[in-house]
């Protein structure tokens, strides 16, 4: 939602003069699963044809993987329409880098009208999934704010020496990858953020309180996770934007 509003554009492919957004540096073999789109749009077609858009289904998949793995459930706002266009540019830009500091990371969610706290809240969907070596080399081989030991374990599979291991994957939540739960944070208390941009949330700085209430307290991680995907959710494409409904996710209709 960062590049053009939840509009679907990080669906589509590179197609003959057309460059989409999936090469962009923050996606690229990171952003994974757009078959399983695919098939929820494939079945959506066949019995609700050009009303059920790709944006709605990326939305919609979003809360029920997250209720599967555990996680809170919400209303979903449906009614986004699928760009037509997208911006290699402006993901590589405007998507927040694994070496982004606070400010940084405060300038870039305000960008959309995000708030210090939804972006703690939204940062804890790192509770699942895991990143590329090359994405926290950095931060095990230089931090001063990681534990000693964590960085350790990260280094047997992440060597100091790119692009050896590059693509090696370790998980952002080692106790429960696949689990939606706090141990994020609980995680960043004792220094175990995977990422910079991870431990950065509990470095000193304004959202250090917030992360220590959300690490003993699961009902306000939720309640305020669900406010602020909610109120992402609904960021949609600028004024001008040519939007549709689209018949396959990957490419715009003809």
């Amino acid at each position: 939602c960062f590049v053009q509003g939840c509009d679907g554009s990080i669906l589509l492919d590179d197609k003959g003069s057309f460059v989409g957004e999936k090469t962009a540096l923050p996606n690229m073999n990171s952003v994974r699963g757009f078959e399983v789109i695919d098939e929820i749009k494939k079945n959506v077609e066949l019995v609700c044809p050009g009303v059920v858009s790709c944006a709605d289904i990326i939305a919609l998949a979003a809360r029920d993987g997250t209720v599967m793995l555990g996680g809170p459930s919400w209303p979903v706002p449906l009614g986004q329409r699928d760009s037509t266009t997208a911006s290699l540019n402006a993901a590589n830009s405007d998507i927040p880098t694994p070496d982004y500091n606070l400010d940084q990371l405060i300038a870039a969610f305000n960008k959309h009208q995000l708030s210090p706290r939804d972006m703690t809240a939204l940062s804890g969907a790192h509770t699942i999934g895991y990143s590329q070596c090359l994405n926290f080399r950095d931060h095990i081989y230089n931090g001063t704010n990681i534990d000693p030991v964590f960085a350790t374990l990260r280094k047997r599979t992440c060597p100091a020496q790119a692009p050896n291991g590059d693509t090696n994957l370790a998980p952002f939540d080692v106790q429960t990858a696949l689990v939606f739960d706090i141990a994020y944070y609980s995680n960043l208390v004792t220094k175990r953020g995977l990422l910079n941009s991870d431990q950065e949330l509990f470095n000193g700085g304004s959202q250090d309180a917030l992360v220590s209430q959300y690490a003993t307290n699961p009902a306000l991680f939720a309640t305020d996770f669900v406010a602020a995907i909610i109120k992402m959710s609904n960021l949609s494409p600028p004024p001008g934007i040519p939007t549709e409904i689209r018949r396959n996710c990957r490419v715009v209709n003809s």
